[in-house]
């Protein structure tokens, strides 16, 4: 289980890291998939992201529960769809604003009904809070912001979002995947890429069905400060 990012620059596009990509228009956007890493004593690594991730993290600490007893969830789950009727576990109540509902969780759930609802709803967002043996995961419970592209005068984002403290390696692994065997207390990751090409298949006259399958072509920069040193790769890519 992979991250976006990751698929990215290792060049194992999916399904999943097409739908990531499918709100972003033409145009640079700045300081996406953002990551603050801390490492702790007891081999404990402290994360802060940006929203993109939250899926991603949802789904690979509620992997963690191998008995999938159930764990006590709060948050909010987002989406266009009939949430009461597809969600496979209890909601509080449900938001509605603009053609947009928010489930409003507050329940124990079993890991693995986490896990269907994240594949049977792939365009929903799992703002997700909740602890496994390994994971302490928490995430603002609200709708992420739309993305569009960067203009001058934006207030430089932060990642804290999602918050995780985690001894699970396969998330380290996955978030740090080019840094995890350097030596480094604290590490920053950002990333800044510009969409210059869309491509929409032939014969999709649909405007919806034309958003959802093009592909989104350009150029993505990760920049990584550990203490004074700095590293930037940039990599192209159809997605």
């Amino acid at each position: 289980m992979n991250s976006t990012i990751n698929k990215v620059f290792s060049g194992k596009i999916d399904d999943e890291a097409h739908g990531d990509f499918v709100k972003f228009s033409k145009g640079l956007f700045t300081d996406k998939f953002l990551v603050d890493a801390k490492k702790q004593k007891g081999g404990i690594f402290s994360f802060k992201t940006s929203y993109e991730f939250a899926n991603y993290l949802v789904r690979t600490c509620a992997s963690e529960v191998s008995d999938n007893s159930p764990i006590e969830v709060t948050g909010v789950v987002v989406s266009t769809r009939n949430l009461k009727s597809e969600l496979p576990f209890p909601i509080s109540s449900v938001k509605q604003f603009a053609g947009v509902k928010q489930a409003i969780i507050k329940a124990s759930i079993k890991p693995s009904d986490i896990l269907a609802a994240t594949e049977k709803l792939p365009k929903a967002f799992f703002a997700l809070s909740f602890k496994t043996s390994k994971s302490q995961l928490k995430i603002k419970a609200k709708a992420p912001k739309s993305g569009k592209p960067s203009t001058k005068g934006d207030v430089k984002a932060v990642p804290d979002f999602c918050s995780l403290k985690t001894t699970n390696h396969v998330i380290v692994h996955d978030l740090l995947f080019d840094i995890k065997d350097k030596v480094f207390d604290s590490a920053s990751i950002s990333h800044n890429f510009e969409i210059k090409r869309i491509n929409v298949p032939k014969g999709v006259t649909d405007p919806v069905a034309m958003r959802e399958k093009a592909t989104r072509e350009g150029t993505i920069k990760r920049r990584i400060i550990l203490g004074e040193e700095v590293f930037e790769e940039s990599k192209e890519f159809n997605i």
